[in-house]
């Protein structure tokens, strides 16, 4: 088409685009579209030999953590469907030292927190590789490329998951215990097959101090004025590191409680007094009332005898034996050691026909809502003397918080095994 102004056609020029070539260049794709120039192999290898050391105590930490709620106890202390041979190392967990499990979360917990600011940056350190096309030039490219996908996403998914579950909120779908439970093995597939395929070449690189005549694909080809050095950018990673460990490791201290600014320490103010230590779940917040825990409150024992009941008083009135054990929970925070008095539970199992041996036990909660209304304890853990049925705590009365008008405390178990507000013992085969 023409414009005839004037008594003469012109043409109308159409717009002009940018040819193939400054396209591709402008996409992620493109090496020259990645300009840091802290970029390298030896950057990224040094974090990843961080990653190898600190991942696998985290790993093995969470699943000493997820055998000690005795999963495999009446399908009451978790429910993680078809676990197979992924659980071929469950164990019956120890009663001591009585500090184990609190020390075994705390490392979790804290290890994972901490190792945040090393993984991001071992992800932004790689990223022009997700980018990178062909996606895969060799059978060997193409498993490792399998292996990123199984590592980068079962850790951004084990590290969100836990970090989310510290922190209470839980917005995920299902349990967090068998999500946590696959997504630590697919994490732990991709990360066993990605160690195995570049372990060798960071060790050489870290050795060498370079790549010696090979190409460095992670550098960039052109890339812009530095403004921090590699040096920087470690420093800069540690000190985050540093910042999270000192503001969220406080939890699992007593005196440094008040500095765990960035993690839940449970209830925010417990008191003080011989109660005033911290507190997961509060009477009110699983709808135990006065009612549930008052004068007409019993305690149902069950085995081979048939069932008998007990009131507080008389629980009382039974040889009553002491114990100073913590309690440590999932999310992380523990308290120090506490002194209990009550009823040993194998003396209990002794009243319900198992004077000799006895095995484990089903404790029931009055509480209504929230998950543990009921747990299992092995017969190890019944057996041991410091194992009880507590009615006190630090020489006074158990608060309705702490459990009144009883709870259970034992030795290195996990704090949601530690039942509070208990109204039946079923001692027998679980």
């Amino acid at each position: 088409m023409g414009d005839t102004r004037h008594g003469r056609a012109s043409r109308i020029p159409f717009p002009s685009f940018p040819d193939r070539s400054r396209v591709l260049e402008r996409l992620p794709s493109a090496p020259g579209f990645w300009r840091s120039p802290v970029r390298g192999v030896r950057f990224t290898a040094v974090l990843g030999l961080v990653l190898l050391v600190g991942l696998t105590l985290v790993f093995v930490t969470g699943l000493l953590s997820y055998a000690a709620y005795n999963p495999n106890l009446a399908a009451v202390n978790d429910k993680t469907p078809g676990k197979g041979l992924l659980g071929f190392y469950l164990f019956a967990w120890p009663t001591g030292p009585h500090w184990l499990y609190r020390l075994d979360q705390g490392v979790h917990v804290t290890g994972g927190i901490v190792l945040v600011p090393v993984l991001l940056a071992k992800l932004w350190s790689v990223i022009p590789k997700l980018f990178a096309l062909p996606p895969a030039r060799s059978v060997g490219h193409a498993l490792e490329r399998v292996s990123l996908l199984l590592l980068v996403g079962g850790a951004l998914f084990e590290f969100l998951t836990g970090l989310l579950n510290i922190q209470l909120e839980y917005v995920f779908p299902g349990s967090f215990y068998p999500l946590h439970f696959y997504g630590a093995w697919v994490f732990f597939a991709g990360f066993v097959a990605h160690v195995g395929l570049k372990l060798p070449r960071a060790v050489r690189v870290l050795r060498s101090g370079g790549l010696r005549g090979e190409v460095d694909e992670l550098a960039a080809p052109a890339p812009d004025a530095p403004t921090i050095s590699r040096r920087g950018a470690f420093a800069m990673v540690g000190a985050g590191s540093l910042l999270l460990l000192v503001t969220s490791v406080g939890r699992s201290f007593d005196a440094l409680r008040s500095t765990a600014l960035l993690t839940p320490r449970g209830v925010a103010d417990p008191g003080s007094g011989p109660n005033g230590f911290q507190i997961n779940k509060t009477a009110a917040s699983v709808r135990v009332t006065p009612a549930d825990t008052g004068e007409r409150w019993q305690l149902s024992v069950q085995g081979p005898v048939g069932e008998l009941t007990f009131t507080r008083e008389q629980l009382l009135a039974m040889d009553q034996y002491s114990a100073a054990l913590p309690i440590a929970c999932v999310e992380g925070w523990s308290t120090s050691d506490q002194w209990w008095r009550g009823v040993r539970l194998r003396d209990l199992a002794a009243l319900a026909g198992y004077p000799d041996r006895p095995p484990g036990v089903l404790v029931e909660s009055v509480q209504r809502s929230g998950p543990f209304r009921k747990a299992a304890l092995r017969d190890n853990q019944v057996r041991d003397p410091r194992s009880l049925l507590a009615l006190e705590v630090n020489g006074e009365t158990l608060s309705p918080d702490h459990g009144f008008p009883a709870r259970i405390i034992v030795p290195a178990a996990p704090g949601v095994l530690n039942t509070k507000w208990v109204t039946r013992l079923t001692f027998g085969e679980l």
